[in-house]
């Protein structure tokens, strides 16, 4: 499914430095044309056709592979936070949640933006996001997975479509574009580290293109890559004891806390497809991918209740062992008949995660307990899609009617969630008197299994009029049916473009969106002995237990059935092209979203003995803390993107083409939901200013993006800055509230080409080194000095690299 009447332009194409330099089709455009107006996308699938984005109807950006690799460290999710400035990375400091990250746009989470890989959907991950900034339980898209070598460009619609694409367009789309050569390849490796000399990491990737029959292709990606831990905590203070022996105290380090990013090795492979036959097309591609994590958390304190002496009489970290397995396949056919394109695939997808620990204790079992745990827990996701599409373009449907392009499509998406049992060992409770269950775990029991699954069934009809030479319109709607307690859903989308002058456009949306509860916030339930956070934001001990919102224990607890989010959004830019090497968008947006689904806030016995009696009556041991997803927000989102673009040449010394991106939002609380009745007297808030501050505060309402890049001959010098506005992490109580300051980021690389083919390449990343505010909540232990940064806290990072061309 290609964007509806892509035209795409250097106008947002231009958002970033080196744009032109890269080896697409788009780029080569670029080169023979000093213009910024004929940059032309090669959209995939059959829907629209194909533009400049000067004359698109809605803002799009549009990334290529060199921009990607210049970006040094980053995986594919946290290069996309370097390019764009309405998209924020979210760093995770936990040792469950530090592999997958969340990755928000316009301050929305990563559930509202729907990931398409060649035009069609990409199956979403298994586990649900909770913790750091995004505690909405929706289980994300895990573009980490894909192989960057496998990139071509990548596409980003910042606009609401979900009535074009169906359910989690609402913020936008992200197009993945997987290159296409059928010759020639590049090899490339890469080593770099931390300046605190943490996180050394080697980086191995190449691709290369085939023949495939007449004129088709066979293009082949591959990319590994192995990072060391980092960790960036304090040191415990002095009135933590690890030991009893004075010389053993003495010459502890005072390292009590090693969270922070995981050693972590990785493998990706992919494959893109196509042949020509007499009448049809087909074309195929799949991903695989593989990553395993090892992750650190609290030091278990030889004088703490969590160790047994006989097993480790110096205390231990325990690690979070996480093995990720993932894959995608599709195969497709495309072909013309009766003068309508027509476009039919089927594609399944698959995300398996796997929690063990290979370092670890159940203390409550005493010497009898394993070190090691094959099996904690499996949480695993299915999708299999389904895709009809047809377009046609008519010169007048009927008489004096302006000309229109056609496009309608039919979808079935069967989805799968499911979560299977770990070992009982790490789970039971012993005898021993020490501290449950193996620690620092999350573990599902056999009663919490669940295995969810939901049929989806749309279609749509996209229709767009050129009106005049210089008007374009285009209207689209699509109905949808789930076969849950979802429901059905109409979603409308009427956009615009206008040309005031040869230079000046102005363009505009107006649309309504539809969300449905994934299975993730609908059915996941899990009890862990990690640590949770208090009314205050005091990170402390806690049993916790995640219910489902329509358990008997949620509803003891105020919890019902989630109900869809529904959203309305409206757009309106303007384009600006005041000189053949010059370009300006403005684009402001106004999101509306009803019913948001969230986490509850930590529900938990004030010491009113309120909430232990409910716990009581449900069969649940008191001083249990309960978390439920709920609809707790209506929320208006309001923001605005500006993108400039210039090119100087220097005679003789090249030239340097010059770039600035800012992005303002805001979101607002407009409704929350009530304290239920059952919990009045309790003291808890259900949903409290902790979670109101996930969506209002935790992000930058501001960014900038400021980038030179200068070429001469076989020289590329890229050097790019960010400026993240300030952030704050709100707690229940205003007293626990947390402030972090705006920071710059600055980025370099540096690169020179030998014989055409051979590129040598130094940068740094962060290169002053520039760290978060030390503001988060005091821990005598250490922990997360910088609370959850809208960028990477563990500092500057430097790199080299060797790149061949064949």
């Amino acid at each position: 499914m290609p964007y509806p009447y892509l035209r795409l332009s250097a106008v947002t194409a231009s958002v970033l430095p080196g744009l032109f330099m890269a080896t697409t089709p788009m780029a080569e455009a670029a080169d023979t044309d000093p213009t910024l107006s004929t940059v032309t996308v090669i959209s995939t699938g059959v829907r629209g056709q194909q533009r400049t984005v000067a004359d698109s109807p809605a803002p799009i950006d549009v990334i290529n592979s060199d921009q990607l690799l210049k970006t040094g460290r980053a995986e594919l999710s946290e290069a996309i936070s370097k390019l764009l400035p309405s998209f924020n990375f979210g760093t995770n400091i936990a040792g469950y949640n530090s592999v997958t990250r969340p990755l928000s746009n316009r301050s929305l989470g990563p559930a509202y933006t729907l990931v398409l890989v060649n035009g069609k959907r990409r199956h979403n991950g298994a586990v649900g996001q909770r913790g750091s900034t995004d505690n909405s339980g929706a289980n994300a898209v895990d573009i980490d997975l894909i192989p960057v070598s496998a990139v071509d460009h990548i596409e980003v619609l910042k606009d609401s479509a979900a009535a074009q694409y169906g359910s989690d367009a609402v913020a936008g789309v992200i197009n993945i574009i997987l290159k296409r050569g059928n010759a020639g390849g590049h090899a490339e490796t890469s080593y770099g580290k931390l300046y605190s000399g943490e996180g050394e990491t080697i980086k191995l990737a190449g691709d290369e293109g085939f023949k495939l029959g007449d004129g088709g292709f066979f293009h082949l990606s591959a990319d590994a890559h192995k990072r060391g831990d980092a960790s960036w905590n304090g040191k415990a203070d002095s009135s933590v004891h690890a030991y009893t022996d004075p010389v053993k105290e003495a010459a502890w380090d005072r390292v009590a806390i090693r969270n922070g990013d995981p050693d972590l090795k990785a493998f990706n492979l992919a494959y893109n497809a196509e042949l020509p036959l007499d009448r049809v097309t087909l074309y195929s591609f799949s991903t695989y991918g593989e990553r395993d994590a090892e992750a650190y958390n609290y030091y278990r304190l030889p004088t703490g209740t969590a160790p047994v002496p006989e097993l480790f009489p110096d205390g231990y970290y325990p690690l979070n062992n996480i093995k990720d397995r993932d894959y995608q396949f599709l195969f497709g056919g495309k072909g013309e008949l009766a003068a309508w394109n027509w476009d039919l695939s089927t594609s399944y997808g698959r995300n398996n995660v796997h929690h063990f620990s290979d370092f670890n204790i159940n203390p409550s079992l005493g010497t009898a307990s394993p070190t090691k745990f094959d099996n904690l827990a499996t949480f695993r996701f299915e999708q299999w899609v389904n895709n009809l599409d047809v377009t046609r373009h008519y010169d007048s449907l009927f008489q004096f009617t302006p000309p229109v392009q056609v496009s309608a499509g039919l979808e079935h998406r069967w989805e799968r969630f499911s979560t299977f049992a770990g070992d009982p060992e790490a789970y039971i409770t012993g005898t021993y008197p020490a501290a449950s269950g193996a620690q620092a775990a999350v573990t599902i029991r056999p009663e919490d299994e669940v295995s969810l699954i939901r049929n989806n069934y749309a279609g749509y009809l996209d229709l767009g009029f050129d009106l005049t030479e210089r008007w374009f319109v285009d209207v689209a709607g699509r109905v949808e049916h789930y076969d849950d307690d979802s429901g059905n859903t109409f979603g409308l989308k009427v956009n615009s473009r206008y040309e005031l002058t040869d230079t000046v456009a102005v363009r505009g949306t107006v649309g309504t969106g539809f969300r449905a509860p994934s299975l993730t916030q609908i059915g996941y339930t899990v009890a862990d002995n990690r640590v949770a956070t208090d009314v205050n934001g005091n990170v402390v001990p806690a049993v916790t237990r995640l219910t489902p919102s329509d358990s008997n224990l949620a509803k003891a607890l105020g919890g019902d059935d989630l109900k869809p989010e529904k959203s309305r959004n409206l757009g309106l830019g303007l384009t600006w092209q005041p000189a053949p090497r010059t370009s300006v968008t403005a684009d402001a947006y106004l999101i509306d979203i009803d019913d948001r689904i969230t986490l509850t806030s930590n529900i938990y016995d004030q010491g009113n003995g309120v909430v232990n009696s409910i716990l009581a009556a449900q069969g649940v041991t008191t001083g249990t803390w309960v978390n439920y997803y709920t609809n707790a927000f209506d929320t208006r989102t309001r923001g605005l993107d500006i993108v400039g673009d210039h090119t100087t040449p220097l005679a003789g010394w090249g030239e340097v083409r010059w770039s600035l991106a800012f992005n303002w939002n805001k979101t607002t609380i407009e409704d929350v939901r009530d304290t239920p009745a059952s919990l009045a007297n309790s003291g808890v808030t259900l949903v409290g200013r902790d979670r109101e501050g996930d969506l209002t505060e935790a992000t930058p309402k501001t960014k900038w993006i400021l980038g030179a890049n200068w070429k001469l001959d076989d020289l590329a010098v890229n050097l790019q800055t960010t400026r993240y506005g300030a952030v704050k992490t709100l707690a229940v109580n205003p007293s626990g509230d947390r402030s972090f300051n705006a920071r710059w980021i600055t980025d370099l690389d540096v690169s020179y080409t030998f014989f055409d083919q051979l590129t040598v390449s130094v940068g740094g990343t962060n290169l002053f080194d520039v760290r978060p505010s030390r503001n988060a909540v005091y821990s005598s232990l250490g922990l997360a000095p910088y609370g959850n940064p809208p960028f990477y806290p563990g500092g500057g990072y430097w790199y080299t690299k060797l790149a061949y061309d064949f």
